[in-house]
Protein backbone atom coordinates (compact mmCIF):
# COMPACT_ATOMS: atom_id res chain seq x y z
CA UNK A 1 0.00 0.00 0.00
CA UNK A 2 1.39 3.36 -1.04
CA UNK A 3 1.87 5.56 2.17
CA UNK A 4 2.44 9.32 1.12
CA UNK A 5 5.41 10.08 3.59
CA UNK A 6 7.11 7.60 1.17
CA UNK A 7 0.85 4.20 2.33
CA UNK A 8 -15.97 -9.53 22.90
CA UNK A 9 -19.32 -11.05 22.07
CA UNK A 10 -22.30 -9.08 21.43
CA UNK A 11 -25.50 -10.15 20.80
CA UNK A 12 -28.95 -8.95 21.35
CA UNK A 13 -31.55 -10.52 23.48
CA UNK A 14 -34.99 -10.86 22.49
CA UNK A 15 -36.86 -12.12 25.67
CA UNK A 16 -40.45 -13.47 24.76
CA UNK A 17 -43.73 -12.99 27.35
CA UNK A 18 -44.05 -16.14 29.63
CA UNK A 19 -47.20 -17.46 28.42
CA UNK A 20 -49.18 -19.46 31.18
CA UNK A 21 -52.52 -21.24 29.79
CA UNK A 22 -54.84 -23.06 32.22
CA UNK A 23 -53.05 -26.90 32.56
CA UNK A 24 -50.31 -26.02 30.16
CA UNK A 25 -47.06 -25.45 31.70
CA UNK A 26 -45.28 -21.80 31.25
CA UNK A 27 -42.83 -21.32 28.00
CA UNK A 28 -40.37 -19.32 27.69
CA UNK A 29 -38.17 -18.31 24.26
CA UNK A 30 -35.14 -16.83 23.92
CA UNK A 31 -33.36 -16.08 20.90
CA UNK A 32 -29.82 -14.44 20.14
CA UNK A 33 -29.64 -12.62 16.58
CA UNK A 34 -26.47 -10.74 15.31
CA UNK A 35 -26.97 -8.16 13.25
CA UNK A 36 -25.30 -5.16 11.10
CA UNK A 37 -26.76 -2.81 14.05
CA UNK A 38 -24.64 -4.93 16.40
CA UNK A 39 -21.94 -3.20 14.90
CA UNK A 40 -23.78 -0.08 14.72
CA UNK A 41 -24.25 0.17 18.39
CA UNK A 42 -20.68 -0.88 18.82
CA UNK A 43 -19.19 1.77 16.45
CA UNK A 44 -21.11 4.32 18.08
CA UNK A 45 -19.81 3.88 21.50
CA UNK A 46 -16.38 3.53 20.29
CA UNK A 47 -16.92 7.10 19.26
CA UNK A 48 -17.34 8.51 21.74
CA UNK A 49 -13.95 6.87 23.86
CA UNK A 50 -10.65 8.28 22.93
CA UNK A 51 -8.61 7.02 20.49
CA UNK A 52 -6.33 4.28 21.60
CA UNK A 53 -3.47 3.21 19.02
CA UNK A 54 -3.07 -0.58 18.48
CA UNK A 55 0.10 -1.77 20.03
CA UNK A 56 2.38 -3.98 17.98
CA UNK A 57 3.38 -7.12 19.03
CA UNK A 58 5.72 -8.86 16.86
CA UNK A 59 8.86 -10.44 17.32
CA UNK A 60 12.01 -8.29 14.96
CA UNK A 61 11.93 -11.93 13.07
CA UNK A 62 8.85 -11.34 11.61
CA UNK A 63 8.73 -7.67 11.50
CA UNK A 64 11.86 -7.49 9.33
CA UNK A 65 10.67 -9.64 6.53
CA UNK A 66 10.62 -8.63 2.42
CA UNK A 67 6.92 -9.22 0.86
CA UNK A 68 8.60 -12.23 -1.01
CA UNK A 69 9.78 -13.90 2.44
CA UNK A 70 6.46 -13.16 4.28
CA UNK A 71 5.01 -14.23 1.21
CA UNK A 72 6.37 -17.76 2.13
CA UNK A 73 4.79 -17.74 5.40
CA UNK A 74 2.27 -21.17 4.37
CA UNK A 75 -1.45 -21.83 6.37
CA UNK A 76 -1.70 -25.26 6.24
CA UNK A 77 -5.32 -25.95 4.26
CA UNK A 78 -6.47 -28.73 5.84
CA UNK A 79 -6.72 -26.13 9.08
CA UNK A 80 -9.35 -24.46 6.60
CA UNK A 81 -12.57 -23.20 8.45
CA UNK A 82 -15.39 -24.80 6.98
CA UNK A 83 -13.25 -27.41 5.48
CA UNK A 84 -15.79 -30.19 7.44
CA UNK A 85 -18.49 -29.21 6.25
CA UNK A 86 -20.00 -29.17 2.57
CA UNK A 87 -20.05 -25.42 2.31
CA UNK A 88 -18.65 -24.00 -0.90
CA UNK A 89 -17.06 -21.64 1.00
CA UNK A 90 -13.58 -22.11 2.53
CA UNK A 91 -12.04 -19.50 5.30
CA UNK A 92 -7.76 -19.07 5.67
CA UNK A 93 -5.88 -16.39 7.42
CA UNK A 94 -2.97 -14.50 7.50
CA UNK A 95 -0.23 -14.46 9.87
CA UNK A 96 1.52 -11.78 11.07
CA UNK A 97 4.35 -10.18 9.37
CA UNK A 98 6.37 -7.43 7.86
CA UNK A 99 4.31 -4.40 8.41
CA UNK A 100 1.24 -6.14 9.15
CA UNK A 101 1.96 -6.06 12.63
CA UNK A 102 -1.26 -5.55 14.38
CA UNK A 103 -3.27 -8.36 15.11
CA UNK A 104 -7.13 -8.46 14.37
CA UNK A 105 -9.82 -9.99 15.97
CA UNK A 106 -11.94 -12.80 13.81
CA UNK A 107 -14.87 -13.88 14.83
CA UNK A 108 -17.45 -16.39 13.37
CA UNK A 109 -21.04 -16.14 13.68
CA UNK A 110 -22.81 -19.76 14.24
CA UNK A 111 -26.55 -20.26 14.93
CA UNK A 112 -26.92 -16.57 16.21
CA UNK A 113 -23.94 -17.05 18.36
CA UNK A 114 -20.87 -15.51 18.34
CA UNK A 115 -17.66 -17.15 18.33
CA UNK A 116 -13.95 -16.06 18.17
CA UNK A 117 -11.46 -18.00 16.23
CA UNK A 118 -8.74 -17.93 17.98
CA UNK A 119 -5.05 -17.80 16.55
CA UNK A 120 -3.02 -21.26 16.78
CA UNK A 121 0.66 -21.22 15.91
CA UNK A 122 -0.49 -24.89 14.39
CA UNK A 123 -2.36 -22.94 11.43
CA UNK A 124 0.63 -21.82 9.58
CA UNK A 125 4.04 -23.31 8.65
CA UNK A 126 7.34 -20.72 8.78
CA UNK A 127 9.68 -23.64 7.62
CA UNK A 128 9.95 -22.13 4.33
CA UNK A 129 11.19 -19.13 6.47
CA UNK A 130 13.59 -20.80 9.07
CA UNK A 131 11.60 -19.57 11.75
CA UNK A 132 9.76 -22.92 12.71
CA UNK A 133 11.15 -22.45 16.36
CA UNK A 134 10.08 -19.34 16.85
CA UNK A 135 7.72 -18.88 19.98
CA UNK A 136 4.39 -17.31 18.01
CA UNK A 137 1.94 -18.64 20.62
CA UNK A 138 1.24 -14.88 21.39
CA UNK A 139 0.31 -13.35 18.21
CA UNK A 140 -2.24 -13.26 16.26
CA UNK A 141 -4.03 -13.10 12.76
CA UNK A 142 -2.96 -10.29 10.06
CA UNK A 143 -6.70 -11.05 7.85
CA UNK A 144 -8.33 -13.58 6.59
CA UNK A 145 -8.84 -15.01 2.93
CA UNK A 146 -12.00 -16.43 1.51
CA UNK A 147 -11.62 -19.44 -0.74
CA UNK A 148 -14.47 -20.41 -3.48
CA UNK A 149 -14.81 -22.84 -6.70
CA UNK A 150 -14.74 -19.77 -9.12
CA UNK A 151 -12.85 -21.27 -11.53
CA UNK A 152 -13.72 -24.80 -11.41
CA UNK A 153 -16.82 -26.20 -9.98
CA UNK A 154 -15.09 -29.36 -8.48
CA UNK A 155 -12.05 -27.49 -6.73
CA UNK A 156 -12.56 -25.11 -3.55
CA UNK A 157 -8.62 -23.65 -4.26
CA UNK A 158 -9.69 -20.50 -5.52
CA UNK A 159 -9.21 -17.85 -3.40
CA UNK A 160 -11.45 -15.02 -4.62
CA UNK A 161 -11.48 -12.24 -1.49
CA UNK A 162 -8.38 -11.32 0.83
CA UNK A 163 -8.45 -8.78 3.83
CA UNK A 164 -5.40 -7.74 5.10
CA UNK A 165 -3.62 -4.41 6.13
CA UNK A 166 -5.78 -1.12 7.35
CA UNK A 167 -8.97 -1.40 5.62
CA UNK A 168 -8.11 -2.51 2.41
CA UNK A 169 -9.80 -5.62 0.87
CA UNK A 170 -8.85 -6.97 -2.83
CA UNK A 171 -11.96 -9.87 -5.24
CA UNK A 172 -11.43 -11.29 -7.90
CA UNK A 173 -14.36 -12.82 -10.58
CA UNK A 174 -13.78 -15.68 -13.00
CA UNK A 175 -10.69 -15.91 -14.54
CA UNK A 176 -8.99 -12.63 -12.86
CA UNK A 177 -5.96 -11.99 -11.32
CA UNK A 178 -5.71 -9.43 -8.25
CA UNK A 179 -5.23 -5.89 -9.05
CA UNK A 180 -6.67 -3.05 -7.17
CA UNK A 181 -7.39 -2.64 -3.94
CA UNK A 182 -10.54 -1.12 -1.92
CA UNK A 183 -10.77 0.04 1.21
CA UNK A 184 -13.35 1.00 3.88
CA UNK A 185 -12.60 4.94 3.81
CA UNK A 186 -9.89 7.06 3.15
CA UNK A 187 -9.04 10.41 5.09
CA UNK A 188 -7.29 13.66 4.20
CA UNK A 189 -5.33 11.31 1.32
CA UNK A 190 -2.52 14.12 -0.33
CA UNK A 191 -3.16 16.74 2.25
CA UNK A 192 -0.27 17.96 3.17
CA UNK A 193 -1.04 17.06 6.93
CA UNK A 194 -0.52 13.53 6.02
CA UNK A 195 -3.51 10.79 5.19
CA UNK A 196 -4.76 8.55 8.10
CA UNK A 197 -4.95 5.02 7.86
CA UNK A 198 -8.30 3.50 9.49
CA UNK A 199 -8.24 -0.08 10.07
CA UNK A 200 -11.21 -2.62 10.58
CA UNK A 201 -10.12 -4.25 14.03
CA UNK A 202 -12.70 -6.67 14.18
CA UNK A 203 -14.51 -8.98 11.98
CA UNK A 204 -17.53 -11.18 11.97
CA UNK A 205 -18.50 -13.77 9.55
CA UNK A 206 -21.31 -15.53 8.96
CA UNK A 207 -20.94 -19.31 8.49
CA UNK A 208 -22.27 -19.84 5.29
CA UNK A 209 -25.07 -22.90 4.76
CA UNK A 210 -24.20 -25.80 2.19
CA UNK A 211 -24.87 -24.99 -1.48
CA UNK A 212 -25.04 -20.99 -0.30
CA UNK A 213 -23.60 -18.55 -3.04
CA UNK A 214 -22.76 -15.37 -1.04
CA UNK A 215 -20.74 -14.92 2.03
CA UNK A 216 -21.68 -12.02 4.61
CA UNK A 217 -19.23 -9.99 6.45
CA UNK A 218 -19.04 -7.65 9.22
CA UNK A 219 -16.60 -5.12 10.26
CA UNK A 220 -15.59 -2.84 12.97
CA UNK A 221 -13.23 0.67 11.92
CA UNK A 222 -11.58 2.63 13.98
CA UNK A 223 -8.81 5.35 13.79
CA UNK A 224 -7.60 9.02 15.45
CA UNK A 225 -10.77 10.59 13.53
CA UNK A 226 -13.62 7.90 13.30
CA UNK A 227 -15.25 5.27 13.74
CA UNK A 228 -17.60 2.80 11.68
CA UNK A 229 -19.28 -0.16 10.67
CA UNK A 230 -19.36 -2.25 7.89
CA UNK A 231 -21.68 -4.68 5.82
CA UNK A 232 -20.15 -6.45 3.50
CA UNK A 233 -21.32 -9.13 0.87
CA UNK A 234 -19.31 -11.15 -1.66
CA UNK A 235 -20.51 -12.71 -4.18
CA UNK A 236 -18.48 -14.83 -6.32
CA UNK A 237 -19.57 -15.19 -10.01
CA UNK A 238 -18.03 -14.22 -13.29
CA UNK A 239 -18.22 -10.68 -12.52
CA UNK A 240 -18.22 -11.09 -8.37
CA UNK A 241 -19.90 -8.22 -6.08
CA UNK A 242 -19.04 -6.93 -3.11
CA UNK A 243 -21.85 -4.99 -1.64
CA UNK A 244 -20.88 -2.18 1.32
CA UNK A 245 -23.07 -0.96 3.39
CA UNK A 246 -21.25 1.50 5.60
CA UNK A 247 -22.23 3.96 9.15
CA UNK A 248 -18.88 5.69 10.07
CA UNK A 249 -19.08 8.25 13.11
CA UNK A 250 -16.82 11.20 13.57
CA UNK A 251 -14.83 11.69 16.36
CA UNK A 252 -13.11 14.67 15.30
CA UNK A 253 -13.21 17.15 12.44
CA UNK A 254 -11.52 15.27 8.99
CA UNK A 255 -10.49 18.01 6.25
CA UNK A 256 -11.62 15.33 3.64
CA UNK A 257 -13.24 12.26 3.84
CA UNK A 258 -13.45 9.50 0.45
CA UNK A 259 -15.78 7.26 0.48
CA UNK A 260 -15.17 4.02 -1.88
CA UNK A 261 -11.93 4.56 -2.06
CA UNK A 262 -10.37 2.25 -5.16
CA UNK A 263 -6.13 2.20 -4.51
CA UNK A 264 -4.48 0.96 -7.77
CA UNK A 265 -1.10 1.42 -9.75
CA UNK A 266 -0.41 3.03 -13.03
CA UNK A 267 3.80 2.83 -14.08
CA UNK A 268 3.60 3.97 -17.36
CA UNK A 269 1.88 3.01 -20.83
CA UNK A 270 0.89 4.34 -24.26
CA UNK A 271 -0.14 7.55 -23.28
CA UNK A 272 3.25 7.75 -20.87
CA UNK A 273 5.71 5.33 -22.18
CA UNK A 274 8.47 4.61 -19.70
CA UNK A 275 10.96 6.82 -19.80
CA UNK A 276 14.13 3.99 -19.19
CA UNK A 277 13.67 1.56 -22.46
CA UNK A 278 11.06 -1.67 -21.56
CA UNK A 279 10.37 -4.13 -23.73
CA UNK A 280 6.84 -3.67 -21.66
CA UNK A 281 4.47 -1.48 -23.33
CA UNK A 282 2.53 -1.36 -20.20
CA UNK A 283 2.47 -1.80 -16.85
CA UNK A 284 -0.60 -0.92 -14.57
CA UNK A 285 -3.62 -2.12 -12.92
CA UNK A 286 -5.65 0.47 -14.06
CA UNK A 287 -5.31 2.68 -16.90
CA UNK A 288 -8.28 5.05 -16.40
CA UNK A 289 -10.59 6.32 -14.68
CA UNK A 290 -14.50 6.23 -15.68
CA UNK A 291 -17.27 7.72 -14.39
CA UNK A 292 -21.00 8.33 -14.97
CA UNK A 293 -22.26 12.10 -14.62
CA UNK A 294 -25.85 12.64 -15.11
CA UNK A 295 -26.16 12.27 -19.13
CA UNK A 296 -21.72 12.29 -19.84
CA UNK A 297 -19.72 9.50 -19.36
CA UNK A 298 -15.66 11.00 -18.88
CA UNK A 299 -13.01 8.95 -19.39
CA UNK A 300 -9.56 9.88 -17.67
CA UNK A 301 -6.71 8.58 -18.49
CA UNK A 302 -3.84 7.77 -15.86
CA UNK A 303 -0.48 8.95 -15.46
CA UNK A 304 2.51 8.69 -13.42
CA UNK A 305 3.28 12.20 -12.82
CA UNK A 306 6.92 13.79 -11.70
CA UNK A 307 4.87 15.62 -8.83
CA UNK A 308 1.91 14.96 -6.69
CA UNK A 309 -1.33 15.55 -8.64
CA UNK A 310 -5.25 16.02 -8.05
CA UNK A 311 -7.94 15.94 -10.50
CA UNK A 312 -12.13 16.44 -9.12
CA UNK A 313 -14.96 15.71 -10.84
CA UNK A 314 -18.08 17.70 -9.41
CA UNK A 315 -21.44 16.12 -9.51
CA UNK A 316 -25.20 16.05 -8.01
CA UNK A 317 -25.98 12.49 -6.98
CA UNK A 318 -23.40 10.27 -9.15
CA UNK A 319 -24.38 7.20 -10.03
CA UNK A 320 -21.53 5.09 -10.63
CA UNK A 321 -17.10 5.44 -11.22
CA UNK A 322 -14.39 3.40 -11.60
CA UNK A 323 -10.74 2.71 -12.00
CA UNK A 324 -10.81 0.58 -15.46
CA UNK A 325 -8.37 -1.63 -16.88
CA UNK A 326 -9.29 -1.01 -20.92
CA UNK A 327 -6.38 -2.71 -22.26
CA UNK A 328 -7.32 -6.36 -22.05
CA UNK A 329 -4.77 -7.96 -24.47
CA UNK A 330 -1.43 -10.12 -23.70
CA UNK A 331 0.27 -7.54 -26.54
CA UNK A 332 -0.97 -4.62 -24.56
CA UNK A 333 1.64 -5.57 -21.72
CA UNK A 334 3.66 -8.71 -23.00
CA UNK A 335 4.06 -9.56 -19.55
CA UNK A 336 4.46 -13.83 -18.54
CA UNK A 337 4.69 -12.94 -14.65
CA UNK A 338 2.03 -10.37 -13.69
CA UNK A 339 -0.42 -11.14 -16.65
CA UNK A 340 -2.12 -7.17 -16.44
CA UNK A 341 -4.52 -8.13 -18.83
CA UNK A 342 -6.37 -10.55 -15.73
CA UNK A 343 -6.21 -7.23 -13.45
CA UNK A 344 -10.03 -6.58 -13.35
CA UNK A 345 -11.82 -3.12 -13.89
CA UNK A 346 -13.71 -2.47 -10.70
CA UNK A 347 -17.06 -0.38 -10.67
CA UNK A 348 -18.18 1.77 -7.69
CA UNK A 349 -22.10 1.15 -8.70
CA UNK A 350 -23.90 3.72 -5.80
CA UNK A 351 -27.08 2.20 -4.30
CA UNK A 352 -28.63 5.71 -2.01
CA UNK A 353 -28.08 9.53 -2.68
CA UNK A 354 -24.55 10.72 -2.12
CA UNK A 355 -26.14 14.34 -2.93
CA UNK A 356 -23.56 16.81 -4.05
CA UNK A 357 -20.01 16.32 -3.86
CA UNK A 358 -16.97 15.08 -6.03
CA UNK A 359 -14.78 11.71 -7.59
CA UNK A 360 -11.36 12.75 -6.76
CA UNK A 361 -8.22 11.42 -8.44
CA UNK A 362 -4.93 11.39 -6.62
CA UNK A 363 -1.73 10.61 -8.61
CA UNK A 364 1.32 9.62 -6.93
CA UNK A 365 4.73 9.62 -8.44
CA UNK A 366 5.98 6.07 -8.49
CA UNK A 367 9.44 4.94 -9.40
CA UNK A 368 8.45 0.68 -9.66
CA UNK A 369 5.22 -1.43 -9.87
CA UNK A 370 5.03 -2.36 -6.10
CA UNK A 371 3.82 1.26 -5.10
CA UNK A 372 -0.02 1.62 -5.17
CA UNK A 373 -0.20 5.30 -6.30
CA UNK A 374 -3.25 5.85 -8.15
CA UNK A 375 -6.51 6.62 -5.36
CA UNK A 376 -10.32 7.73 -6.85
CA UNK A 377 -12.89 7.60 -4.25
CA UNK A 378 -16.15 10.26 -3.86
CA UNK A 379 -15.46 13.48 -1.29
CA UNK A 380 -19.15 15.09 -0.20
CA UNK A 381 -19.46 18.27 -0.34
CA UNK A 382 -20.05 18.52 3.54
CA UNK A 383 -17.78 18.79 5.80
CA UNK A 384 -17.77 16.68 8.88
CA UNK A 385 -17.02 17.56 12.10
CA UNK A 386 -16.65 15.51 15.35
CA UNK A 387 -20.17 14.04 16.45
CA UNK A 388 -21.22 13.73 13.03
CA UNK A 389 -22.38 10.56 11.15
CA UNK A 390 -21.91 9.60 7.44
CA UNK A 391 -24.23 6.67 6.27
CA UNK A 392 -23.46 4.83 2.72
CA UNK A 393 -24.32 1.86 -0.11
CA UNK A 394 -22.57 0.78 -2.77
CA UNK A 395 -22.06 -2.57 -4.74
CA UNK A 396 -18.18 -3.16 -6.34
CA UNK A 397 -18.38 -4.76 -9.49
CA UNK A 398 -15.05 -6.73 -10.59
CA UNK A 399 -15.26 -7.54 -14.22
CA UNK A 400 -13.22 -8.57 -17.16
CA UNK A 401 -15.86 -6.75 -19.72
CA UNK A 402 -16.31 -3.39 -18.26
CA UNK A 403 -17.54 -2.31 -22.17
CA UNK A 404 -20.95 -3.83 -20.79
CA UNK A 405 -21.40 -0.99 -18.58
CA UNK A 406 -21.43 1.20 -21.32
CA UNK A 407 -24.38 2.09 -23.41
CA UNK A 408 -24.22 1.61 -26.96
CA UNK A 409 -24.75 4.78 -28.28
CA UNK A 410 -21.67 6.41 -26.37
CA UNK A 411 -18.14 5.38 -28.19
CA UNK A 412 -15.32 5.07 -25.93
CA UNK A 413 -11.52 6.05 -25.94
CA UNK A 414 -10.18 2.71 -26.91
CA UNK A 415 -6.93 3.46 -26.82
CA UNK A 416 -4.75 6.98 -25.90
CA UNK A 417 -1.22 7.70 -27.24
CA UNK A 418 1.40 10.30 -26.64
CA UNK A 419 3.53 11.59 -29.25
CA UNK A 420 5.30 14.52 -30.30
CA UNK A 421 3.74 17.08 -33.22
CA UNK A 422 4.31 17.10 -36.38
CA UNK A 423 3.56 18.28 -39.64
CA UNK A 424 3.85 16.54 -43.32
CA UNK A 425 5.95 18.35 -45.27
CA UNK A 426 5.27 18.85 -49.55
CA UNK A 427 8.13 16.25 -49.94
CA UNK A 428 5.90 13.66 -47.64
CA UNK A 429 8.99 13.66 -44.58
CA UNK A 430 7.44 14.68 -41.11
CA UNK A 431 9.05 17.19 -39.36
CA UNK A 432 8.55 17.71 -35.29
CA UNK A 433 6.28 21.48 -35.12
CA UNK A 434 7.34 21.75 -31.03
CA UNK A 435 3.94 20.71 -30.05
CA UNK A 436 3.07 17.38 -28.08
CA UNK A 437 0.25 15.08 -29.37
CA UNK A 438 -2.44 12.95 -28.27
CA UNK A 439 -3.95 10.07 -30.89
CA UNK A 440 -7.37 9.17 -29.32
CA UNK A 441 -8.86 6.00 -31.52
CA UNK A 442 -12.63 6.41 -30.24
CA UNK A 443 -14.72 2.59 -31.32
CA UNK A 444 -18.52 1.96 -30.82
CA UNK A 445 -20.93 0.72 -32.96
CA UNK A 446 -22.50 3.92 -33.14
CA UNK A 447 -19.57 5.11 -35.66
CA UNK A 448 -19.48 4.80 -39.51
CA UNK A 449 -17.61 6.27 -42.09
CA UNK A 450 -20.67 6.68 -43.28
CA UNK A 451 -21.35 8.95 -40.61
CA UNK A 452 -19.16 12.09 -40.52
CA UNK A 453 -17.97 13.48 -37.08
CA UNK A 454 -16.76 16.68 -35.56
CA UNK A 455 -13.99 17.08 -32.59
CA UNK A 456 -15.47 19.21 -29.80
CA UNK A 457 -12.44 20.15 -27.80
CA UNK A 458 -11.23 22.50 -25.03
CA UNK A 459 -7.73 23.21 -23.28
CA UNK A 460 -6.10 24.59 -19.95
CA UNK A 461 -3.05 25.96 -19.34
CA UNK A 462 -2.26 25.81 -23.52
CA UNK A 463 -3.48 26.01 -26.91
CA UNK A 464 -4.36 23.83 -29.23
CA UNK A 465 -2.82 23.82 -32.57
CA UNK A 466 -5.56 21.28 -34.45
CA UNK A 467 -7.45 18.31 -34.25
CA UNK A 468 -7.65 16.17 -37.07
CA UNK A 469 -9.97 13.32 -37.68
CA UNK A 470 -8.95 10.31 -39.95
CA UNK A 471 -11.40 7.18 -40.08
CA UNK A 472 -9.77 4.01 -38.92
CA UNK A 473 -10.69 1.04 -40.74
CA UNK A 474 -9.13 -1.40 -38.56
CA UNK A 475 -11.07 -0.15 -35.25
CA UNK A 476 -13.72 1.05 -37.16
CA UNK A 477 -13.99 4.10 -35.72
CA UNK A 478 -12.49 7.53 -35.44
CA UNK A 479 -8.58 8.80 -34.68
CA UNK A 480 -8.54 11.94 -33.25
CA UNK A 481 -4.67 13.55 -33.22
CA UNK A 482 -4.94 16.57 -30.98
CA UNK A 483 -1.93 18.51 -31.46
CA UNK A 484 -1.32 21.38 -28.54
CA UNK A 485 1.60 23.71 -26.53
CA UNK A 486 1.75 24.09 -22.82
CA UNK A 487 1.73 28.21 -21.59
CA UNK A 488 3.51 26.61 -17.88
CA UNK A 489 5.19 23.58 -18.26
CA UNK A 490 5.28 23.47 -14.37
CA UNK A 491 1.58 23.23 -14.50
CA UNK A 492 -0.85 20.55 -15.63
CA UNK A 493 -2.63 20.67 -19.01
CA UNK A 494 -5.90 19.72 -19.07
CA UNK A 495 -7.72 18.76 -22.42
CA UNK A 496 -11.33 17.51 -23.12
CA UNK A 497 -11.95 15.84 -26.58
CA UNK A 498 -15.76 14.88 -27.18
CA UNK A 499 -17.35 13.02 -31.13
CA UNK A 500 -20.16 15.03 -32.37
CA UNK A 501 -22.84 14.68 -35.49
CA UNK A 502 -22.42 17.44 -37.97
CA UNK A 503 -25.79 18.40 -36.14
CA UNK A 504 -24.20 18.42 -32.90
CA UNK A 505 -25.57 14.98 -31.03
CA UNK A 506 -23.26 13.71 -28.81
CA UNK A 507 -21.22 10.55 -29.97
CA UNK A 508 -18.66 9.63 -27.81
CA UNK A 509 -17.66 9.48 -23.55
CA UNK A 510 -15.58 12.68 -22.54
CA UNK A 511 -11.99 12.27 -23.35
CA UNK A 512 -10.59 13.94 -20.31
CA UNK A 513 -6.89 13.65 -20.71
CA UNK A 514 -4.24 15.47 -18.22
CA UNK A 515 -0.53 16.26 -19.69
CA UNK A 516 1.62 16.29 -16.77
CA UNK A 517 3.88 19.07 -15.28
CA UNK A 518 7.12 18.61 -15.87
Amino acid sequence: MYNLTPVSRFSKTLTCKIICIASLSCLSFSSWAFTFNDVVTKAEKLSKKAYVQPSKNLPSELSSLQFADYQKIYFKHDKAYWNDRKSRFKLEFYHEGMYFDVPVKINEIVNNQVNEIKYNPDYFDLSQIHLENLDTKKLGFAGFKVHYPINNPMKTDDEIFTALGGSYFRAVGKDQRYGLSARGLAIDTGEMSGEEFPRFKEYWIERPEPNQKHLVIYALLDSKSVTGAYKITLVPSIDTTVTVEGKVFFRDSVKKVGVAPLTSMFLFGPNQPSPILNYRPAMHDSNGLSIVANNEWIWRPLNNPKRLSFSSYSLDNPKAFGLIQRDKGFDDYQDLDDHYEQRPSVWVEILNNWHKGRVELVEIPTADETNDNIVAFWVPEKQYKAGDKLDFKYRLHYSLNEKQRYPKNVALAESTRLSLGDIKQANLIRKLDGSNAYVIDFVGPNLSDKKPVKVISSITNGSIVSSDLQYNSVTQGWRVIVRFNVEDNKKTTDIRIQLASLTGEILSETWSGQFPAQ
